[in-house]
């Protein structure tokens, strides 16, 4: 039906076949905690238990043994002193920090899985296992999630409806004024809020029903995070109900965004990128001999037109005519449960949806005697 196609029904059990099989693989589950341990090697909001390699197989895992508050308990919690407001902004912390600078995040954050370091109640931290399930986005979705996040702090709403037009969230015929409006109905009435009087749960059912209104696609590689957010809700809700996650996580958002996406990420990436542009210029002359030498299109093929040319014509085939430039190359690439020897993995070669230098610059390189096109 429609409304499947539009919920992407397929993609999100696929994804979610997938990862319930991985969590039966033990030794796959030790190389994500291994690595959600070194992401937070230095970092007093985290800690993730050592494992023990030599003990573990696919079907036995062995870590270091933990001591710890449950995050549950907060009558132990409040027993101790615990600064549960510096907890609670720790906790919104660490999740942004797993999402945006880490890019591999803990999918399953149910207070079962959550234990809280006392030693210091002053200056509490997480401890965290059970990481069978991790999630990763796609540079792209990294980049269009942030700044529709920052749009919604600002209550910019006319930028949240171009980045959902940009980003192919909704079809490219939406009205972005009627859509503008609806998302500032929907989202007013949270912001100056303390979090015990807002419901994530509630908000994210009215966005789906805006969603239904204008035909907007369920992101499959987006519905670990949203199931992560619900629960960094219930424990936030739990340990501090005056925190204020806008107030908490728009200076992260901020800074994420002016490092990733202004000018200096761009000075940055052309710094890296500039010696293999540099080893291929001496080429470039050749190259674009080369292509003057081929006649065009029309001219090899006369008789034909120029099919593709028009919008929505057949040089666009394996793409969704509502979405032309993203949807049809992000359908199905959702969430990995993943570990550094995974290929595709984050920080195991390129991961799908992140660009790939050298691919574009073998293209300046001329080509030999009978070497195909």
């Amino acid at each position: 039906s429609r409304e499947a196609r539009r919920l992407h029904l397929p993609e999100v059990v696929e994804d979610y076949e997938r990862t319930i099989l991985l969590e039966l693989d033990l030794q796959q589950e030790a190389s994500n905690t291994a690595r959600l341990r070194a992401n937070f090697a230095e970092s007093p909001l985290l800690y993730v238990p050592r494992v023990y390699w030599n003990l573990t197989r696919r079907n036995v895992l062995v870590l270091e043994r933990i001591d710890g508050v449950p995050i549950g308990d907060i009558e132990a919690l409040e027993a101790r002193g615990t600064d549960l407001k510096k907890l609670a902004d720790r906790g919104v912390e660490t999740f942004f920090t797993q999402v945006f600078e880490h890019n591999f995040f803990h999918a399953d954050m149910h207070p079962g899985n959550i234990f809280v370091d006392v030693t210091d109640p002053a200056d509490p931290s997480y401890i965290a296992i059970d990481c069978a399930i991790i999630g990763s986005l796609t540079r792209e979705d990294q980049d269009y999630l942030a700044r529709n996040l920052l749009a919604f702090f600002n209550r910019d709403y006319a930028e949240v409806a171009r980045l959902h037009l940009e980003s192919g969230w909704i079809p490219e015929d939406t009205d972005p004024h009627a859509f503008e409006r609806v998302i500032k109905e929907l989202c007013e009435p949270i912001f100056a809020k303390p979090l015990n009087e807002i419901s994530f749960g509630l908000f994210l059912v009215q966005l789906f029903d805006t969603a239904r209104e204008f035909d907007m696609e369920i992101q499959p590689q987006l519905v670990l995070l949203q199931k992560t957010l619900l629960y960094i809700e219930g424990l936030g809700r739990a340990l501090y109900p005056q925190l204020d996650l806008w107030e908490t996580a728009k200076p992260f958002m901020e800074r994420w965004v002016a490092d990733h996406v202004g000018p200096a990420a761009a000075l940055r990436e052309f710094a890296e990128y500039a010696p293999l542009i540099l080893e291929q210029l001496p080429r470039l002359p050749a190259l674009v001999l080369r292509r003057l030498a081929v006649p065009p299109r029309s001219e090899q093929n006369p008789g034909k037109g120029r099919r593709g040319s028009h919008r929505g014509g057949a040089g666009r085939q394996g793409r969704d005519p509502r979405n032309p430039r993203r949807r049809a190359d992000r359908r199905g690439r959702g969430p990995v449960v993943s570990h550094p020897g995974d290929a595709g993995a984050p920080g195991a070669g390129t991961r799908p949806g992140s660009r790939d230098p050298g691919r574009a610059l073998r293209r300046l390189r001329p080509r030999g005697e009978g070497e195909p096109r």
